[in-house]
């Protein structure tokens, strides 16, 4: 392998902890109490827009509104979702938590591969958390899909990211991510070699098969050995 492509949100930085916290203090600015129950819908509810946006029945921009709108319609809330997107997004966008190994495997693989992120999130929020994460030193190059107008798995934003890595060469590429309608679908569309993260152990009830599986992240400095 020469190039290696991460996914951000919860293969590099761990975006359900940052979520959790961001819209609990969202909830909170509105009047509505974040139980539990409500924090896990709006979770699913986020989850199967951003499943659309990959589908391309939705835009970014209705996801991020979307997602309120039927929350707020299922709870029973009197509430501005365009208000409650952007209050939530600059939440968001301050800080950052690490998945467990992140910083050390990109120390440690940048000083014999050159790495590039692939994002589907949005341009200002995800730059935020990259600088908050003091991680571009380990990067030759960052992709996010509202910069470049198509989104994982689209073959176009792959496209997009190929004509500007120096010397590509899809034999010798790599991605790894979380999403394997998102990133390891995408990847093989692309064809280049996949890798599932897989921390939590999940079993795959598709028929999307990673060419390999990483249920820490560093472990992936062993299989690179391999490949």
């Amino acid at each position: 392998m020469k190039s290696i492509l991460f996914d951000l949100d919860d293969t590099i930085l761990d975006f359900c902890s940052a979520e959790k916290e961001a819209l609990s203090k969202t909830l909170l600015h509105l009047g509505i109490q974040p139980e539990k129950r409500i924090i896990k819908r709006y979770s699913e509810i986020n989850l199967a827009q951003w499943k659309l946006l990959e589908l391309g029945k939705l835009t970014q921009e209705e996801v991020k509104v979307r997602r309120y709108r039927l929350l707020f319609d299922e709870i029973g809330a009197v509430c501005c979702p365009n208000y409650a997107t952007g209050y939530y997004e600059k939440l968001l966008a301050r800080g950052h938590y690490f998945v467990d190994g992140a910083q050390l495997l990109l120390k440690t693989l940048s000083c014999d591969y050159p790495l590039y992120l692939v994002s589907n999130g949005s341009s200002d929020v995800q730059k935020s958390r990259i600088k908050s994460a003091d991680i571009s030193k380990y990067l030759s190059g960052i992709f996010i899909s509202e910069e470049i107008g198509f989104e994982k798995p689209d073959i176009r934003f792959f496209d997009y990211c190929f004509s500007k890595i120096p010397n590509f060469i899809k034999g010798e590429t790599l991605i790894v991510g979380d999403s394997l309608s998102s990133d390891i679908k995408g990847g093989k569309n692309a064809g280049i070699t996949t890798v599932w993260f897989n921390p939590s152990d999940l079993s795959n009830l598709t028929d999307i098969i990673p060419d390999y599986e990483i249920k820490k992240l560093l472990d992936l400095l062993s299989l690179l050995k391999t490949i």
